[in-house]
This record gives structure tokens, C-alpha cells and sequence, in this order.
């Protein structure tokens, strides 16, 4: 028998374990804005990491608009002067399924003044703030369901002139993969932007977190409405468990369930209006539970569902199609609204009431096509190489938005890659300086280059002779120097090449002379280093780049041979002149010789062999 036990444990402790490994806890990620140090709010303790991953903008301490805000001090705001766009960019972000909430803040001791901005998550607007937003608890935050695919997560802030972006935080929480299927259309390529959220039958607003739910749905903010109307509806509620709750993929909190409204006798219809914006597609999830004591079984209430008069539901029987009472019931479906409003209509057919427990409402975004890497990586490193002043912004994605794109940046989609790319530059006189850098052959699809009337220096990068589609290129009235590099030759889409005002030297490549010919407009004047093309000075003898190579080095081994020469003659001239004072000093001295030889001679009167010549002590023998 305790074998048995003991067998029974293992066996439990082995499955609890592979069931934990096989579900790990979801990628979540909280930041405080402005915050410099990591915190805990209460009641759920939340932890809340620093303020990091910013482009930009100013913390400053915080008014949070309304009681669901979390209790943060701190926030950061994105003044003009910081460019129009601004972001978050988060790396280290696994792939996958993810719900984006981003909650609004005033300026402490600013709180008439309420900003209005736009924000977009990986490129696609999820939200416009309107006025008023700041006294609407569902108009305090955004938040999107987006999969981010990169390894990363770009949150931008859009200024509109109309005030300082202002953001308190930011989340980032992983939801199931399937999380809010709606249908063929849902996928990777769809954003949905929650719109509204209601619970029924109570006046208390809760987040999932409150209801103890499951952390794979998310953090959802539920808004409570107690009643549609006067007179119209009843609160239902109850304490008992419900069955069917939080199962995947959307892992709704059980408690949600718990309280719901009934239609009247005097209004036997359950009808709730809301506003949305126009000509857009919604996802609509209803959640029911028959939580009503005098309903005991299947077929006692049965209603229709209706959606701006049309029906979408027919015969709703809520026992019926959970399976039982205190059983959860979603039904969902998607419509296009071309109006203003959405009405949502119960309309009793067994029974004379209608029951609902939550209602949800997204809108349906195709996310924007993004700009190729490649070349946003370009880009980032010419602003680098330039100094780009922060007005430019250039922060997200150069493209998209659609209706933010960077200044000086010219797009153009590729249909047939779905992607993308800069096929224009301009940012003549706007005070740039720095060099050009190597990376600006990266952008491949460039026909025009505007960098005119600048301070840039340096030479001109010879891989710029690789992008083949360039039309225009004008560099003129900047400090480029060194000479101009032969690969220009091989752009032969190039007509129009302005290199004037510089300090450009060597021979024009002939290729780009030969060109004159035939109708381009180049040109190279005011640089007085240049020759080789008729209106420029005649070359004198060219050598090429290796023989100038090659001569440079002579002329430095010349060098260090005349360095070593000029060191051994020294070193000479040294030992030359100690010798000479050694036999100054000798000449000198006549009583030291002297004593020398008395010395020599008595050693000699002591040991007169020692005096004698080898040929007179005979030969020595060694063995």
C-alpha cells in the first residue's frame, strides 16, 4: 500500500512538473516612463521595470487622468523641438502573439492642457486621442492585439501640433497564438484595436489581474456598466463557479461571468449603443452565462442578436448551446460599419427577456507593410554619419505610418516583394555636417540625391557608383575633398550630376566626360583641384592610384633609411670623439705612466720568466 502511495506521488509530481515545463509563464514586459529606478505598484505589485529604449523626449512628474492610470509618478513627454515622431523600440522580444497597452498622462501642474497625437505600434496607427480623452476611463490608454514577428516591438508617437505627446506606460504582454481568432481574415498581416470592453450588472471596473485570471489572456481592462438604461435592464449576480471559463485560446477570467444584466418586461429588448469610427470592420465577442435562478433548463430563454438592426444571431439559447447553467458561452462575429454607431440588440423570442454578461469590440487594422531593413539600417547611419538634427525626427519606420513619413525621405511601394523603400533623398540646406558614409550604397533604389548647400566633408563614398538607378545626384556647395571616384562612371542612368562648390581634386573620370555628350547636365565648377573635361583646366601627368601608392612609399622607406643613417653616423661621431679625450687625458698625465713602468719593472725583477718571449720558453703542449 505505500508502495502504491508513493508511486501515486511520483507520478503526480512528474505530471505537474511536464505540465508546468510544457506551458512556461507568457513574456511580459512593464515599463514606468520617466521612472529611474524599477518599482511595485500596489495592489497586485506589479513590477514596473525603469524608463529605457526611448529615442527621445523629457520625464517629467506626472497627473494620472483617471483612477484606472497605474499609480506611477513619472512620465515622459515628446516635445516638437524632439522631431514630430518619437519612439519606444524594445529588442529582445521572443516572437509571437501580443496585446500592446499604452496608458496617457498630463504634465504635473499642466493638467488643462490635454495633448492630442497619434500612436502607431510596428508602423500601424492604433489610435488618434481626441479631445476629452483625458476625462474617459476607456479612452485613457490604447491597446492593440499585434503578433511581432522581428524580434522587437516599435511604439511611436505621431505629434499632431496639437501639444506634447505625454506617456505614463507602456506593457507589452504575450497572449495565446490563437488569441481572438475571428475567421479567415485573422493572421499575422491583422492588428485589433480594442475599442471597448464592458462588463454588466456591476459598477466596479476591473483588469484581469483583479479577477485572478489566467496571465495567457492578458491584462484586460474590463469598464463596468451596471444598468443600459433606466428601467430597461435588472443587475444579476451570483457566487457560484462557472464552468467553461478560462480556456484557451482567450482565457477569460471566471469571475467575469459572475454578473450580468436582464431585460424588463416594460423593455423586453437589451439594446446597448455605442460610437465607433466609420467605414471600418469590427469584431464583436458577446459572453453569456445563464446565471439567472428562475431559468433551469434549455429552451426557457431564447432570443435573437441584432447589429444595427441586422440579425446575426438567431435563437440564442444559452443553456442550450453551453451545455448547462453557470456555463460561459462567447459568440462572435465581424461586421462592417459604415455609421457612426454601433448598436448591439438582444430581441427576447422565448421567455420575454434577453441576458448578457460582456460584450467586447474591436476594430479590424490590416497592418502597414514595413520599409526593407536594409534600408532603414541605411538610413539610421546616414543620420549618424550627418548629425541629423532631432527636428528631422527619423525615429520608427521611414515609410509608415502612410501619413508620418520622415522628412527628406521619399517612399515608394514595391508590390511584387510587399515591402517598402527610399528611392528619394532631400535634405539640401539644412545645416547637415559630417561625411558621407559607405552605407548609403545600401539604398538601392534611390534615383535622387539632394545634399546641396550643407557642411559635409570627406570624400565621396566610391560605393555610391553601385546604386545603378541613380538619376540626380547634387552634392554641390558642401567641403568634399579627394577626387571623384571612377565607379560614377558606371551610373548610366545618371543625368544630372552637381558636384560644384567643393575641394574636389584629380581628373574627371572619362566616362562621366563622355556623357556630356549626350545631353547630361554635370557640373564640377568652383572646385579648383579638378581637370581632364572641356570649361576645366588640363591635366598635367597622371599617375595612377597605384603609382601614387607606390611612390608614397618610397619616399617614406627614403625617410626612415636617412633616419637610421643619420643615427649610425652619430653613434660614430661619438665614439670618435671619447677616443680622442682618452688620449688627450693620457698626454696629460706623464706621472702616472711613469709609476706605470716602476710598477711594470719590479713585477718583472720577481718573476723573470714571466718576462720572456715564447720563443724562449719553447712550445706549449696541450692535452
Amino acid at each position: 500500500m505505500l508502495r502504491f502511495t508513493l508511486l501515486w506521488l511520483l507520478v503526480f509530481l512528474f505530471a505537474s512538473i511536464s505540465s508546468s515545463s510544457a506551458r512556461p509563464a507568457p513574456y511580459a514586459m512593464h515599463i514606468s516612463c520617466g521612472a529611474r529606478q524599477n518599482i511595485r505598484t500596489p495592489p497586485t505589485y506589479t513590477r514596473w521595470y525603469k524608463d529605457f529604449a526611448y529615442t527621445g523626449g523629457i520625464p517629467a512628474n506626472a497627473t494620472a487622468p483617471s483612477h484606472i492610470t497605474p499609480p506611477l509618478k513619472t512620465l515622459r513627454y515628446f516635445p516638437l523641438s524632439e522631431g514630430p515622431e518619437n519612439c519606444y523600440i524594445i529588442n529582445r522580444v521572443p516572437k509571437g502573439h501580443y496585446s500592446v497597452r499604452i496608458f496617457f498622462g498630463l504634465v504635473e501642474h499642466e493638467i488643462d492642457n490635454e495633448p492630442l497625437f497619434e500612436v502607431s505600434v510596428e508602423g500601424t496607427i492604433i489610435h488618434s486621442l481626441k479631445s476629452g480623452w483625458s476625462k474617459n476611463d476607456e479612452q485613457v490608454f490604447a491597446e492593440a492585439l499585434v503578433f511581432l514577428l522581428d524580434g522587437s516591438v516599435s511604439i511611436c508617437f505621431h505629434s499632431t501640433g496639437r501639444g506634447d505627446p505625454t506617456i505614463i506606460s507602456i506593457e507589452i504582454l504575450q497572449i495565446d497564438e490563437k488569441a481572438y481568432y475571428f475567421g479567415p481574415e485573422w493572421g499575422r498581416g491583422v492588428i485589433l484595436k480594442t475599442t471597448s470592453r464592458l462588463t454588466c450588472g456591476t459598477s466596479k471596473p476591473k483588469f484581469d489581474e483583479d479577477y485572478s485570471g489566467d496571465h495567457w489572456g492578458g491584462d484586460r481592462f474590463w469598464h463596468p456598466i451596471r444598468t443600459f438604461g433606466k428601467n430597461v435592464d435588472a443587475p444579476r449576480s451570483t457566487e457560484s463557479g462557472i464552468k467553461k471559463a478560462s480556456t484557451v485560446p482567450n482565457f477569460y477570467p471566471e469571475a467575469l461571468y459572475q454578473s450580468a444584466v436582464v431585460s424588463t418586461d416594460s423593455k423586453p429588448d437589451l439594446a446597448y449603443t455605442m460610437d465607433v469610427d466609420p467605414n471600418k470592420n469590427y469584431s464583436i465577442w458577446l459572453h453569456f452565462a445563464e446565471i439567472d435562478a428562475t431559468i433551469t433548463s434549455a429552451g426557457k430563454r431564447v432570443f435573437d442578436v441584432l447589429i444595427n438592426g441586422g440579425t446575426v444571431f438567431e435563437n440564442v439559447d444559452v443553456v442550450g448551446m453551453s451545455g448547462d447553467r453557470y456555463t460561459a458561452l462567447v459568440l462572435n462575429t465581424t461586421v462592417a460599419l459604415s455609421g457612426r454607431t454601433l448598436t448591439i440588440t438582444l430581441h427576447p423570442k422565448k421567455g420575454n427577456h434577453a441576458i448578457l454578461t460582456a460584450i467586447e469590440v474591436f476594430q479590424v487594422i490590416v497592418a502597414e507593410s514595413k520599409t526593407s531593413p536594409e534600408e532603414v539600417r541605411a538610413l539610421q547611419a546616414l543620420k549618424k554619419s550627418l548629425g541629423l538634427p532631432n527636428r528631422f525626427g527619423w525615429n520608427g519606420d521611414p515609410c509608415v505610418p502612410k501619413e508620418h513619413p520622415w522628412s527628406g525621405a521619399d517612399c515608394h511601394f514595391d508590390k511584387s516583394g510587399g515591402k517598402w523603400f527610399i528611392d528619394g533623398l532631400g535634405l539640401g540646406n539644412q545645416g547637415l555636417r559630417g561625411s558621407l558614409p559607405n552605407e548609403i550604397s545600401k539604398l538601392h533604389h534611390l534615383q535622387s540625391i539632394n545634399l546641396s548647400g550643407n557642411s559635409i566633408h570627406g570624400v565621396i563614398p566610391s560605393s555610391l557608383g553601385t546604386v545603378t538607378s541613380l538619376e540626380t545626384l547634387d552634392l554641390s556647395y558642401n567641403f568634399l575633398n579627394g577626387s571623384i571616384p571612377e565607379s560614377l562612371g558606371k551610373l548610366t542612368a545618371l543625368r544630372r550630376l552637381n558636384l560644384n562648390g567643393n575641394s574636389l581634386s584629380g581628373r574627371v573620370p572619362s566616362a562621366l566626360g563622355g556623357r556630356l555628350l549626350n545631353g547630361a547636365s554635370f557640373n564640377f565648377t568652383d572646385n579648383h583641384g579638378l581637370c581632364g573635361i572641356p570649361g576645366l583646366p588640363k591635366c598635367g601627368p597622371h599617375l595612377s592610384a597605384g603609382a601614387k601608392v607606390g611612390i608614397a612609399f618610397a619616399v617614406f622607406l627614403s625617410l626612415v633609411l636617412l633616419v637610421i643613417c643619420s643615427i649610425c653616423w652619430w653613434k660614430r661621431r661619438q665614439n670618435i670623439l671619447r677616443a680622442q679625450q682618452i688620449a688627450a687625458a693620457s698626454r696629460s698625465a706623464p706621472y702616472a705612466k711613469a709609476r706605470t713602468q716602476s710598477s711594470h719593472d719590479i713585477q718583472m725583477s720577481r718573476n723573470p720568466s714571466r718576462g720572456r718571449t715564447a720563443s724562449e720558453n719553447g712550445p706549449s703542449l696541450l692535452s
